[in-house]
């Protein structure tokens, strides 16, 4: 009778270790699934919005609108995440990163260069809200959420 009670007890040890286990699991891959699902709302997620003020002869038309994402790229390219319809335009014009919770503006190495709010941006700089950013013979102005 001893035997049986000591065998029922191990039973129920390796039951209760077993059912620990899978409770450990079960919590590291819920953790998991919300980590990963906060990331990709993050890298997901619009940030605010380029939107075409000015154009000179025609091309993208003014008042569209175009999503801000972590890393945007301006170009005429299509592998751009903004693609402008401009001559002016170079392939991969410029390129707008967050950066440490900072927007950055910064030129790929264009033709014509890259215009912030009328001054030509020879390095990565700092944008804020209402900012103008021009393109070739496209202006664009920066709308950030809050």
């Amino acid at each position: 009778m001893p035997q049986d009670v000591i065998l029922f007890a191990l039973r129920m040890f390796a039951s209760l270790l077993l059912l620990t286990f899978f409770g450990a699991v079960m919590v590291m891959l819920w953790r998991d699934f919300r980590t990963a699902s906060a990331e990709v709302d993050t890298r997901t997620r619009k940030r605010g919005r380029l939107i075409v003020i000015g154009v000179e002869d025609g091309g993208t038309p003014s008042g569209k609108s175009y999503p801000l994402l972590p890393l945007t790229s301006l170009g005429r390219a299509p592998t751009n995440t903004v693609i402008l319809e401009d001559s002016f335009a170079s392939g991969e014009h410029a390129l707008i990163t967050l950066r440490d919770g900072q927007w950055w503006l910064e030129d790929r190495g264009s033709s014509n260069g890259t215009l912030l709010n009328g001054y030509l941006v020879e390095e990565p700089v700092v944008l804020s809200t209402g900012d103008v950013i021009a393109v070739g013979r496209i202006a664009l102005k920066l709308e950030l959420d809050s």
